[in-house]
């Protein structure tokens, strides 16, 4: 990584980056390989107990698997030496058995026999599906297939008017940005991989809505809950923002700007990590709260380990608009910021055994002690991989 301003703080991501990536393809993927995988059936564990490393009983959500198969073949080109791929491939076979529908969508089975639908699962179903697609050449072929075959069943049922996706049809309010944040993520996974321009509108679409609808053109923030018109939703649903997917949309938009060549997404990623910055970061913890208000106030301010993974893309790629821009200043704010965030990650990863991690910092500065949800180690390889990204 070049650095036009000091070696210093250069310096110091690079270390802070061999830190993470040993931490992750030493100890992380190693134990959940064994610890949270069943090679037998090809599933995932929903979490591991803290010391013992102990699977939980309780099966894991749609949106487990998914996540754990891109971050063992994300792991995997990070430098992990295991068998990615034969984990992609049992886990892949496990996860259609358990939730894969006629219609090519993922729902689980709840009481009473439902299937309920949730668009959220449908997004990291996309996203595993573009990363096995990429990986493993064996299954490439069924991964298009069936990521073409989800893609149209949301496009053709589900694609609102103005934007983005709805809930479920029937129509289910509120809608929400969450979901369509995923799906963007998704998109722009398979628009990479395969250049095809429907995966490039489905990008381009859910950007534009967050730029002309997510984003409050006074706040500079965006919501996370709508009406059927994507106006913000009634009570107190309508005033969530989440400062994780603050800089988790600023990341994003970053990446889509670039490629599309859109300085209108810069901007806009530019006003969001602003915004996180401000208003989304506790100044006693120094972390990234779960939850304010679009009054500014905080509203849960327990500091969930997947906000601060979000902060540390965002400043990362903030870092490099401001190199970009000659900015120095900017750059250098930026990667102080990259720097504060690898720390605090650092500090929930600091538990025994190697390879878990706390989950919740409280308002007190005490860890909850809990076991460590696998959802969270997708979030932690996308941080490992931009930090690899910016400081190769």
């Amino acid at each position: 990584m070049r650095a036009t301003w000091s070696e210093g703080p250069a310096s110091e991501l690079m270390v802070v980056r061999e830190r993470l990536k040993n931490w992750l393809v030493r100890d992380a993927l190693p134990l959940w390989a064994e610890a949270g995988y069943d090679a037998q059936s090809g599933r995932f564990a929903e979490s591991l107990t803290l010391e013992m490393a102990e699977p939980s009983r309780a099966p894991a959500r749609p949106r487990v698997p998914p996540r754990q198969i891109y971050s063992f073949l994300e792991g995997a080109r990070l430098g992990w030496p295991g068998d990615a791929a034969g984990i992609a491939t049992r886990g892949l076979s496990a996860f259609h058995a358990d939730f894969l529908q006629g219609d090519g969508s993922l729902r689980p089975q709840a009481a009473g026999g439902s299937r309920p639908f949730d668009l959220y699962d449908q997004a990291f179903a996309l996203f595993a599906y573009a990363s096995i697609a990429g990986a493993v050449a064996g299954l490439r072929e069924a991964a298009v297939e069936e990521a073409r075959r989800l893609r149209d069943l949301l496009t053709g049922k589900l694609a609102h008017p103005d934007g983005g996706f709805e809930e479920d049809v029937p129509r289910r309010l509120p809608l929400r940005a969450n979901p369509n944040m995923h799906l963007f993520e998704a998109a722009l996974a398979w628009e990479q991989l395969s250049g095809s321009p429907r995966w490039g509108a489905m990008a381009r679409g859910i950007a534009e809505l967050a730029m002309s609808r997510f984003i409050d053109p006074d706040l500079g923030m965006l919501r996370e809950y709508y009406e059927g018109d994507w106006s913000p939703a009634a009570g107190e649903a309508g005033h969530k923002i989440d400062p994780g997917h603050l800089f988790e949309w600023c990341w994003l938009l970053t990446v889509w700007g670039r490629r599309a060549g859109r300085n209108d997404a810069l901007a806009a990623a530019a006003r969001l990590y602003a915004a996180g910055m401000q208003h989304g970061i506790c100044p006693d913890r120094g972390v990234v709260m779960l939850e304010i208000g679009d009054d500014l106030r905080p509203r849960e301010p327990v500091a969930r380990l997947w906000s601060q993974t979000e902060w540390l893309k965002a400043s990362l790629v903030m870092m490099e608009e401001g190199r970009k821009a000659g900015d120095v200043p900017r750059e250098r704010e930026a990667a102080a910021s990259a720097i504060a965030a690898a720390r605090v990650i650092e500090s929930y990863l600091d538990v025994e055994p190697r390879g878990l991690w706390r989950d919740r910092l409280a308002p007190d500065g005490r860890f909850v002690e809990e076991s460590a949800p696998a959802s969270s180690l997708y979030h932690l390889v996308c941080a490992v991989a931009e930090l690899d990204r910016v400081c190769g």
